[in-house]
């Protein structure tokens, strides 16, 4: 498994890819921003590990850049922030970043993450195929990664393709906020139930008027229509 940390401390860098390599990770290291994508394209990792303050250009930035680019759109993005305040990390989420951490973080911390995600990404194209899920005018199909509405295709990140999925496959039943962040996100994290709802917000945005089929509940979470 592969992956890029695209950090400018040369210190977290190093102490990020050690801990990386001691698990039997492939590593690379990229310390200016202006470099990152062009770096991602070339080493297509299996998981980016980006910092939120860099030179030249920054985290959210990158990000955006790495999720308009198709070779490395799927990939999914751990963002790294020394920034306390919220609308950080939630505009690192909206950009379509699927976890965040805030420095200082705990190696181990980091690694459990890194390793949750991919094994999240990764799982969904082992085992027996997936059937493709239809609902009205939405195609999902597991296997390539696509989502249809009206036969045209959605972008989505790896995070947002699973919450509609597992929407999509629990249809009419309401999925709590903790229960979309155990079976989405798949591990336990400081991530906090304002994460799914950052991530429902933008799923909805994509699908257009099909976004209208996923429900609030108040207070609860949300629910696909059936």
């Amino acid at each position: 498994m592969k992956v890029l940390i695209v950090e400018d401390d040369k210190d977290i860098a190093e102490l990020i890819d050690y801990n990386l390599k001691k698990e039997k990770f492939e590593t690379q290291i990229v310390a200016s921003g202006s470099k990152a994508v062009h770096s991602a394209v070339r080493f297509l990792p299996d998981l980016i590990i980006l910092d939120l303050m860099l030179p030249e250009v920054d985290g959210l930035e990158i990000c955006r850049n790495l999720k308009a680019e198709a070779r490395t759109k799927a990939i999914p993005v751990i963002m790294l922030t020394a920034k306390g305040e919220e609308v950080d990390r939630i505009v690192g989420l909206e950009m379509g970043a699927e976890d965040y951490l805030a420095k200082p973080f705990s190696p181990r911390e980091l690694v459990l993450r890194v390793k949750a995600i991919i094994r999240r990404v990764k799982g969904s194209g082992e085992g027996n195929p997936k059937k493709i899920l239809t609902v009205g005018d939405i195609v999902i199909d597991p296997e390539r990664f696509q989502v249809f509405i009206n036969k045209k295709e959605v972008k989505l990140t790896a995070i947002e393709f699973k919450l509609l999925q597992y929407l999509v496959s629990t249809r009419g039943r309401v999925a709590t906020r903790d229960s979309l962040l155990d079976h989405v996100w798949g591990y336990e994290s400081a991530l906090t139930t304002r994460t799914v709802d950052t991530h429902v917000k933008r799923l909805r945005f994509k699908m257009g008027m099909a976004g209208e089929l996923i429900e609030t509940i108040r207070g609860i979470g949300y629910r696909f229509k059936e």
